[in-house]
């Protein structure tokens, strides 16, 4: 890939078009609400800056004067919708402690809103530094570009370019429709939604399984994360139910089933150890970034002094960034409102008495957690990428140290019963500081795009602005939606056979409660944390001896605390994609196929997810509607029919995968007509 900036185009050129930034909203609304039902089934969200890329480009190729400017713009303004959908790893949280009902509107809608703009004015003063400066690969966002260009191309290349022909758009609308169809068959019983199996080990009351998900969004997921990461996710699902769960359930013996003693241990001890892992990984990473994000600071402020001197015109478009002053203003402005957010937020969970502390200390506490988390994501997404980086990480370091900070400053002067009350207020600044760093996880990945394609990075930043305000008004709804249609595990109350599995924000809430209550099992986290330094010295080695191997700590990690019905799948995803690579790399076309299998790993996200969505619709409404089974409106057979279920299911689930594969292989080399 060309990875060098292209000559500066003409001034009268499209770029921040009203109709580009209609269509990024139009995209943006759609890809939240399948990020939000996705990320708590499954625990991850999924890129969207390159299948909306694709989506923009066959709409404005269809119209006049479009530019790859305009077609950048409306990716940049549809990315928010992977990235702000990530803040469903905490604000759940609050559901599941019980102390909100339902995602108040517009406390939802500011925490995402105000700290989303955050992520946008915070990324700024480091993109000279981490993009301009930088060597960092952004493999995203160079992907992205590539995309754009071949889809601006003309003549010949246009002409022998997939994804300008038109396979990179039906390659996201096939994965679509196919994984859209399945889960809604899924839906009637007609198809097993999973394969599970838990059973006894040996005569000491330990137990283990797997549960293994028929799901064609996390299979994508796998495609999209690659095969070392699915490797490491493979080995911390094997650390967790292989050694973890019978470990503890002989310590800590449980009643019931195999199926219910294995899940209690997983869920009461066994995600803690992950959180020790994930916490040492993150720890790890921020060390390695201490020089380069001081190097960025120095490159920031190097940056200004030109533009104070008034030589802004002697800088190249791609160097253009909002002014600084603006980015000020508006920092500060945002900062009003989040007052507001812990204000209000105080008083009404009964810690008016001690609200100035909690407004001071909670405001310092956004301002510099914030810039932290943007610097540390915004080197990741540029070293791994916006869907490989480890926003959970970065999540529970922050509620960690807020709720400790809480512990020493605040509850001391509180009723013992005001508790909760400090691990909902945790939680909700944890919420604000999060929302920055998913912004933060995105911003500079679209602003490498940018750089490759002769964008303007202000008109880059206003649009993402604009992403940030139509993701935040669609995520409280949805996130609505969904409690009432199936809850959050772990939610007093709630059916766990039904629950939407949220694991991030279940985790990050538990650690807050433990923090605050002192109630918390340090020894999981620090056997966690040894698996993750042993874990960081073996990625080490494999990093300085081999070429390709790696066994990235907080994939582990997260293979560690998510459950094998998320993970399982993965891993055959990216076993699955690594193959396809690697056949296509002994292709005539090799990344344009590769680049298709991408989309349609994209289109199997997007088209679940969405449906999703609206089955979620159809179980909050079922009894409005007249549904005799409100839990499962669409269920065509009983369970009596799920040993069938699972052989018809699996067979339709295997043969699809082999015949889509084949498709866009075929379509990536060329035989096959785009």
């Amino acid at each position: 890939m060309n990875s060098k900036p292209m000559s500066s185009a003409p001034t009268t050129r499209a770029e921040l078009t009203l109709r580009g930034v209609i269509i990024g909203i139009v995209i943006t609304v759609v890809f939240t609400a399948a990020n939000v039902f996705f990320g708590l089934k499954a625990g991850l969200t999924f890129a969207t800056s390159i299948p909306a890329a694709v989506i923009s480009m066959a709409i404005l190729r269809a119209m006049k004067n479009s530019t790859m400017q305009e077609n950048n713009i409306v990716q940049t303004v549809a990315s928010a919708a992977g990235t702000l959908s990530a803040i469903i790893f905490v604000l759940p949280g609050l559901i599941i402690i019980g102390w909100w009902n339902g995602f108040p509107f517009w406390m939802s809608f500011g925490i995402c809103a105000t700290g989303g703009i955050l992520g946008v004015m915070y990324t700024i003063p480091l993109r000279r530094a981490l993009v301009t400066d930088s060597d960092l690969p952004y493999p995203e966002g160079v992907a992205c570009a590539e995309v754009l260009k071949v889809g601006s191309a003309g003549g010949e290349e246009a002409a022998e370019s997939v994804e300008s022909g038109g396979a990179g758009l039906k390659a996201v609308i096939v994965g679509s429709i196919v994984s859209a169809v399945f889960y809604v068959v899924v839906q009637t019983r007609l198809f097993a939604e999973a394969v599970s199996s838990y059973f006894r080990v040996g005569d000491r009351g330990a137990a283990t399984g797997f549960d293994f998900g028929l799901s064609f969004a996390l299979f994508a997921v796998g495609h999209l994360v690659g095969l070392w990461v699915g490797v490491a996710m493979l080995l911390g699902a094997l650390i967790g139910w292989g050694w973890a769960v019978p470990h503890f359930l002989i310590m800590h013996p449980e009643s019931g089933t195999a199926a219910a003693a294995a899940q209690a241990t997983w869920s009461h001890y066994v995600r803690f150890v992950g959180a020790g892992t994930i916490g040492v990984a993150a720890i790890w990473t921020l060390a390695k970034l201490v020089k380069p994000v001081i190097s960025g600071l120095a490159g920031a402020m190097a940056a200004s002094k030109v533009r104070k001197a008034g030589k802004l015109e002697t800088l190249p478009r791609t160097e253009r960034d909002m002014p600084i002053g603006i980015v000020g203003l508006i920092t500060l402005l945002c900062l009003i409102p989040v007052g507001w957010l812990l204000a209000h937020f105080s008083n009404v969970s009964g810690l008016g008495d001690h609200v100035a502390l909690l407004v001071i200390g909670g405001l310092i506490f956004v301002v510099i957690l914030s810039f932290l988390v943007s610097a540390v994501c915004g080197y990741m997404a540029g070293l791994i990428g916006s869907s490989n980086s480890p926003l959970s990480g970065v999540g529970i370091l922050v509620v960690i140290i807020a709720a400790l900070l809480l512990v020493l400053g605040v509850k001391s002067m509180l009723p013992a019963e005001a508790g909760k009350a400090l691990v909902a207020f945790a939680l909700f600044v944890t919420a604000i500081v999060f929302s920055v760093a998913s912004i933060a996880n995105n911003n500079l990945q679209d602003l490498k795009t940018g750089q490759l394609v002769d964008a303007t990075p202000s008109l880059q930043q206003w649009a993402l602005v604009i992403g940030v305000i139509a993701g935040a008004v669609v995520i409280p709804p949805v996130l609505n939606l969904l409690n009432e249609a199936y809850g959050f595990l772990g939610t007093p109350g709630v059916d766990p056979a039904r629950a939407l599995p949220a694991p991030q924000a279940g985790l990050i809430s538990a650690l807050a409660q433990g923090v605050i209550t002192g109630n918390i099992d340090w020894s999981l986290i620090a056997i966690g944390a040894a698996i993750g330094v042993a874990l960081i010295v073996v990625d080490e080695v494999l990093g300085k001896t081999t070429k390709s191997m790696r066994l990235p700590p907080l994939a582990v990690g997260l293979g560690i605390y998510l459950p094998t019905s998320t993970t399982l799948m993965v891993v055959v995803g990216a076993l699955v994609g690594a193959w396809f690579d690697r056949r296509a790399d002994r292709g005539p076309r090799a990344e344009a196929t590769k680049q298709l299998g991408v989309l349609l790993a994209s289109g199997l996200i997007v088209g679940e997810s969405l449906l999703g969505v609206f089955v979620a619709a159809l179980v909050a409404f079922a009894d409005k509607l007249g549904f005799s089974n409100p839990k499962a409106p669409l269920a065509l057979v009983g369970e009596d029919f799920h040993g069938t279920a699972i052989w018809i299911g699996g067979l339709v689930f295997v043969a699809s995968v082999v015949v889509m594969y084949r498709w866009i292989a075929r379509t990536g080399q060329g035989t096959v007509a785009s």
